[in-house]
């Protein structure tokens, strides 16, 4: 079977194939009849753009490498969806990799990005130290923007929500609803994340007179399990507080499960709150209210951010730190003020 070429196409369409070249790269200016004339002509022919070919010619593989700690992690999963449709708008595709929440894999998946020449790379860095080399090393070689979680020590843009006013609106909240102690659940503090819902937990907590207990403040992972083994803990210890804030929707949804395993009405006997709004919050029993993650407003500053770097604005300006506002979304998870 004849394989169709660019000379093909330039017969077709009765010009050079340099004009081809330049009326389906997008690149120097065609007319508008003859760029219609070589599209034309190649549909007809079913002749398609060797990719590998075009970024040769033109330095670039209109391709975006994402870097996430866990696509386990259904924010996540909604955060690469908003990223893939933002770089999609502008024409790229995206190659996604998993960290697998560990710094030697997501070195190792940045430098495999770094090899495939993509012209830039998004990522949310797994832990907050040990990341920070090879986020450097690899802004050091290509357009780079950090969303969600950050690493301190570089010059990279950043874009996320704002974690310490986030934990202001939930306190401010159960605090409304009646509640006069809380617990906060979250995950061990390893990344910009973890660090910033806990400190900002402690701020606000006393900001709104709210009792706390260093016994209340349990570190785990992100994840029901360990949403469940903390209720548990504190049940089993006779010790559980108006509200129990969550560090992320995962640990409130396994929060909201063993309140309901041991007899605890949520929201009447302690109010429960999460952090994302994954889709499986809508779901719970009783629906969960939390903090909204506006992941299509993250996805599209971080294409913003990354397409700037790559033209070369980031060069004349400090790295930019865009803290969006969060949401709360109130569901049946809480009491109304």
């Amino acid at each position: 079977m004849h394989r169709v070429t660019i000379a093909d196409v330039a017969r077709r369409a009765g010009v050079s194939t340099a004009t081809v070249s330049r009326a389906l790269s997008g690149g120097r200016k065609v007319s508008s009849d003859v760029a219609e004339r070589v599209r034309a002509a190649a549909t007809e022919l079913g002749y398609e753009v060797n990719p590998i070919a075009r970024a040769l010619r033109v330095s670039r593989t209109d391709t975006v490498g994402m870097v996430v700690p866990s696509i386990r992690n259904p924010f996540f999963t909604a955060l690469v969806e908003s990223v893939e449709h933002a770089l999609g708008a502008d024409g790229k595709e995206l190659l996604l990799c998993d960290a697998q929440s560990d710094p030697d894999t997501e070195a190792k998946r940045l430098d495999a990005l770094v090899t495939r020449n993509v012209d830039g790379i998004i990522v949310s860095p797994c832990h907050g130290t040990d990341s920070t080399a090879a986020v450097q090393r690899t802004a050091e070689r290509l357009p780079l923007v950090q969303l969600d979680r950050f690493v301190g020590g570089t010059s990279t843009d950043w874009v996320g929500v704002d974690d310490m006013a986030a934990m202001r609106a939930v306190l401010d909240h159960v605090r409304a609803g009646g509640a006069r102690s809380a617990a906060y659940l979250g995950a061990r503090l390893t990344n910009s994340s973890s660090e910033l819902r806990h400190a900002g937990f402690g701020r606000h907590a006393e900001e709104f007179d709210l009792a706390t207990d260093p016994q209340w403040t349990l570190l785990g992972d992100y994840s029901v399990e360990w949403g469940e083994r903390a209720v548990g803990l504190l049940h089993d210890a006779g010790q559980l507080p108006d509200a129990l804030v969550c560090a992320d929707d995962l640990i409130a949804l396994g929060a909201v499960r063993a309140c309901r395993t041991r007899g605890i009405a949520v929201p009447d006997q302690v109010q429960v709150t999460g952090f994302d709004n994954i889709e499986f919050t809508r779901l719970a029993e009783p629906p969960l209210t939390t903090v909204d993650q506006p992941t299509r407003r993250i996805a599209d500053e971080a294409v913003r951010l990354l397409a700037d770097a790559a033209g070369g604005g980031s060069a004349t300006r400090d790295a930019a730190h865009v803290a969006l506002v969060p949401k709360l979304v109130v569901r049946d998870s809480t009491r109304a003020g």
